[in-house]
């Protein structure tokens, strides 16, 4: 007889940093589960043992999977020992990664709290990225187009804003501009030269369907043109014809989310450079 799957579980995420890293694992795995709810808690700064123990506390009182990056021996080993006590699985879960880089490289590692987080150059390009896309996002400051790593162009509600701002988080400057079939281009775009364009669509169904939710949410335009299908399909196909005259990439959005239209235009960006360097 098949076992009942439980209808939620605790999942205790433990960081001695600020626990992005751990979360973003953890997100990876949870999506696999959909079907049973997972409640997290997210203990994050965890660098003492006093620390250490209003964790151990809170894993007794709702136990369940236990995941953590801590990288000073003596606390792991504690957390370790106490969840075997309890029963219940605990992981570190950078300990695998780690013993391959050491294997490879013949060397061991140097411990570092909060290490992807300390403040050298690339951190601050990635700031410098963001406030760059944030200045730039919907054609603003169209002046600076060849400032930028990555120009987006799409239609409205194609997710221009959000993918940006991810990009931006990974260091590419990046700005995105609305397309508008009876509104002329920026020159500056028209003229990019170098610089990297890629076009995003959608089916007209999606795209009508979000329109149609942000219409009623903000009440902001006329309902009928704004999410009528066929003057939704025309749009498409002028993004499409645009992108095709100047040989810019399309990636249709539909069934992507964020991250996996980011990294679409990073594989094409990639592409673009090594042909530009050769």
């Amino acid at each position: 007889m098949a076992k009942d799957l439980p209808k939620f579980f605790h999942l205790h995420l433990i960081s001695d940093a600020t626990g992005e890293t751990i979360s973003a694992i953890a997100r990876a795995a949870i999506v696999q589960y959909s079907q049973i709810r997972s409640i997290e808690h997210v203990h994050s700064l965890v660098r003492t043992k006093r620390q250490l123990d209003r964790v151990l506390q809170e894993i007794e009182s709702a136990p369940g999977i236990v995941l953590y990056t801590i990288v000073n021996p003596e606390l792991a080993r504690s957390l370790e020992e106490y969840c075997a006590s309890l029963n219940v699985p605990c992981l570190p879960v950078l300990a695998t990664i780690m013993k391959v880089f050491e294997s490879y490289l013949g060397a061991p590692s140097t411990p570092t709290v909060g290490g992807q987080h300390v403040l050298d150059a690339e951190y601050f390009s990635r700031i410098d990225a963001l406030n760059f896309t944030m200045a730039h996002d919907d054609g603003r400051l169209p002046d600076d187009l060849n400032d930028a790593d990555i120009v987006i162009v799409g239609i409205s509600r194609t997710s221009k804003t959000p993918t940006s701002i991810y990009l931006a988080q990974r260091g590419f400057k990046t700005t995105n501009v609305p397309l508008i079939p009876e509104i002329p281009l920026p020159p500056q775009l028209e003229n990019a030269g170098d610089v990297f364009v890629v076009g995003l669509i959608a089916s007209a169904d999606r795209i009508s369907q979000v329109r149609r939710n942000r219409v009623l949410a903000l009440a902001d335009r006329d309902l009928n043109e704004y999410v009528d299908r066929d003057l939704i399909e025309e749009e498409i196909t002028f993004t499409r014809r645009l992108c095709s005259r100047n040989n810019w990439p399309v990636i249709d959005v539909t069934r992507r989310s964020v991250e996996e239209t980011a990294a679409a235009i990073l594989q094409y960006h990639d592409r673009a450079a090594k042909v530009a360097n050769n």
